[in-house]
């Protein structure tokens, strides 16, 4: 039993390499291991779904922006974009992110649920945090959600 998204992974592999685009070829083969990977992790081997195979694809550009961003701030710009290239590839296959405005009414609405709850400092973040997660997983970075927490509690 296979799922979709890494069906979908193996046949756009199979076209890169059909084409000759080794970026793609490379990067497709990056993520199938590490989602092979995840797979045999433990004791059982299991077949992800498709929200885990998500959270693999996000992980793994999660990676690729932080070696880019640490290859730039080292003054290596060709292993820079050789990342972000990297990334583009992976972003074809994660939902599309949510831009500032969503993500502020989304913790607007979460602030609304914990305001009768009478929860401050760490407890009112760790509330929030479970409310504001579910809906934004996969669909925006883990550190801007934090912030737009923080910055509604302290307002």
């Amino acid at each position: 039993m296979s799922t979709e998204l890494k069906a979908q992974l193996h046949e756009d592999l199979t076209i890169s390499i059909k084409a000759r685009d080794q970026l793609k070829s490379a990067t497709l083969r990056m993520v199938l291991t590490a989602i092979t990977n995840e797979e045999v992790a433990g004791k059982e081997v299991k077949v992800l779904t498709d929200e885990e195979v998500l959270t693999v694809l996000a992980r793994e550009a999660k990676k690729r922006r932080e070696s880019a961003t640490a290859y730039t701030e080292a003054h290596r710009p060709e292993l820079a974009e050789r990342e972000n290239s990297e990334l583009e590839v992976i972003s074809q296959y994660l939902p599309t992110q949510l831009n500032e405005a969503e993500l502020e009414a989304i913790v607007t609405s979460a602030v609304a649920q914990i305001a009768g709850s009478g929860a401050t400092g760490g407890a009112a973040m760790g509330a929030m945090m479970k409310i504001v997660q579910p809906q934004v997983k996969g669909r925006a970075d883990g550190g801007v959600v934090a912030g737009l927490v923080k910055k509604a509690l302290e307002s």
